[in-house]
């Protein structure tokens, strides 16, 4: 499918609990690339609210001062989970605000789609499974997040190659992969195997504008993945968790024990209270060596998908036979 969108590269700033704020989404998107942002990120309907008119025309106000350069759609990503009780609440805001592009997450993505296609919006459905894929598919989603192996938060089992492989059999709308990619080689080897755009949670999360706090960004760039182990105990949900971070909030990583109670992803002060300490990442962390913007962050891949780009042409042109 060709994306109904200009880009500067196929790449969406996923939306990274407590990470990703307005900060982060316009500057991503002045970038040239989609940013984006989970509502449970605001405590009240009344922040959301906030923060979706403080995007709105803060890109407006862009693209009218500098109309020659394309600024990339936003997205909010929504948690249609049955915990979430404020979800109602959420798609008044996405019918008010009309928002380009809507993820959702945790759930089936058929609660949002009347309310998103009413205004034209794309409905992407993030999966984690070929299974919740199809589900997705036969719910009506203009795209699917295939969240693989690697990724950061909440993660998937498949290997992205594999993942997008399999979906595109019997699927023809966007594709978005995501699992470990932090570099702009892995962005045109993803495009290669049949994705559209793809997710990229850690790399941004060290960018200046994230909400992350120093500390949280200090231990990405000093970790790597050895660092990492997934486990459900932390939410309920396999997760891919710094084991830094959990030993800092008297965890061992080698005795979690799964949270007792039915799973919870309700939006507001108490989420947000109860996991702000523990800190996730994806397994792209080792290429991370500084903060920067997140400017400086898209002309970093943008060079290194060139150099890329300008490998894979040397090779198929000079040195396969076909």
């Amino acid at each position: 499918m060709t994306v109904p969108f200009s880009l500067r590269l196929p790449v969406i700033a996923a939306p990274m609990f407590l990470i990703s704020g307005p900060d982060l989404v316009v500057a991503a998107c002045r970038a040239g690339i989609i940013g984006a942002f989970p509502t449970p990120n605001c405590r009240t309907i009344e922040d959301l609210d906030r923060w979706m008119t403080d995007i709105a025309q803060r890109l407006d106000e862009a693209r009218a001062a500098s109309p020659a350069i394309p600024v990339a759609p936003w997205a909010a990503n929504l948690v249609t989970h049955s915990s979430n009780t404020r979800l109602p609440d959420d798609l008044a805001l996405v019918a008010r605000h009309k928002p380009p592009i809507v993820i959702t997450a945790l759930g089936s993505p058929k609660p949002a789609i009347e309310t998103v296609k009413s205004y034209g919006g794309i409905v992407i459905a993030d999966v984690t499974s070929i299974r919740l894929a199809e589900k997705a598919v036969e719910a009506g989603a203009d795209g699917l997040a295939c969240v693989a192996a690697g990724a950061g938060g909440h993660t998937g089992h498949l290997s992205p190659f594999a993942f997008v492989g399999a979906v595109r059999e019997f699927f023809d709308g966007l594709i978005i992969v995501g699992g470990g990619i932090t570099q702009g080689a892995s962005i045109l080897g993803a495009v290669a195997a049949g994705a559209d755009l793809v997710y990229m949670g850690t790399r941004f999360l060290t960018a200046e504008e994230s909400l992350a706090p120093a500390a949280y960004k200090q231990m990405i760039i000093n970790c790597d993945a050895d660092d990492l182990i997934v486990s459900a105990a932390i939410t309920g949900t396999p997760a891919s968790w710094l084991k830094p971070s959990l030993l800092a909030n008297g965890l061992d990583p080698a005795n979690l024990k799964m949270p007792q109670g039915r799973r919870s992803y309700a939006s507001g002060e108490a989420s947000q209270t109860k996991w702000k300490d523990i800190w996730a990442a994806g397994q792209g962390l080792q290429t991370i060596r500084s903060v920067q913007s997140a400017a400086a962050i898209v002309n970093e891949l943008a060079g290194e998908y060139r150099q890329a780009a300008a490998r894979c042409r040397n090779l198929t042109e000079e040195r396969l036979l076909f």
